[in-house]
């Protein structure tokens, strides 16, 4: 790897987490960034998920104040997230590399659509007590195609469970934030576990680009309390759309 190249790894992985921190969608950098290094799609694709880690982690820790009060629904939610992310990643693994090439410009475009429809899925916020209600079963089966989803592909991911979860959980934008960090390490680290045990995930890009990611997810929580949702999400669409061309 050239210095060059891990330098370009290191800024994806950094502007990826601060995404995905903010409103999901850093898969599109962080995928993009390795297949432009060389990597094999589905090692790239995996691979993307092992440095997303890092990111989901910090992201997690700057809401722990919010996640502590979410009570006996986050895990039922993580309960779903596991089951999904496990049955995705499988999948994944059950392609060859031509398979899922074919595949990957309509996964990207897909991705961006449903991201630039986010703010017209996500219903208005209701009132927080409501948030802390039990749903029954209604949040985990949302839940769970999101999460096979995830750990198949993942770019997108954030807004998809963004916009799940306003059908069914309470509370303001960062609440739900939170929550969507929280499932989001849920899922890369069962998708991990099994890409992993795989053999698919190209360790050099991990160790260039886990770094800024890790940076980029608690910066992202700094930034989604101050920078406009609109600049950040017309940012992502402008990648999502790039790449879907380029793949194409």
């Amino acid at each position: 790897m050239t210095p060059s190249i891990a330098i370009l790894l290191f800024l994806a992985g950094f502007l990826g987490g601060a995404i995905n921190a903010v409103a999901g969608g850093g898969t599109f950098l962080t995928f993009g960034a390795m297949t432009l290094a060389g990597v094999p799609p589905i090692s790239a694709n995996a691979t993307s998920s092992v440095v997303q880690l890092p990111g989901y982690i910090t992201s997690t820790l700057a809401y722990w104040s919010d996640i502590r009060r979410m009570g006996r629904g986050a895990l039922v939610l993580c309960a779903a997230s596991i089951l999904g992310s496990f049955g995705g990643a499988l999948l994944l693994l059950s392609l060859d590399n031509p398979r899922f090439q074919s595949l990957v410009p309509w996964l990207l475009a897909a991705a961006t659509a449903l991201f630039a429809a986010g703010p017209w899925l996500k219903p208005k916020p209701r009132h927080a007590a409501e948030a802390m209600q039990s749903k029954g079963v209604a949040p985990g089966l949302l839940q769970f195609p999101t999460a096979v989803y995830g750990g198949f592909f993942g770019a997108g991911m954030g807004i998809m469970m963004l916009a799940t979860l306003g059908l069914t959980q309470g509370g303001d934008y960062h609440r739900l934030n939170a929550l969507k960090n929280l499932l989001a390490t849920v899922i890369a680290l069962v998708a991990i576990f099994v890409f992993v045990s795989g053999g698919v995930v190209a360790w050099a890009e991990v160790l260039a680009m886990a770094p800024g990611v890790a940076l980029g997810g608690y910066a992202g929580v700094w930034i989604a309390r101050r920078v406009p949702q609109t600049a950040v999400r017309l940012v992502v669409i402008a990648v999502g759309l790039a790449l879907a061309v380029y793949y194409f």
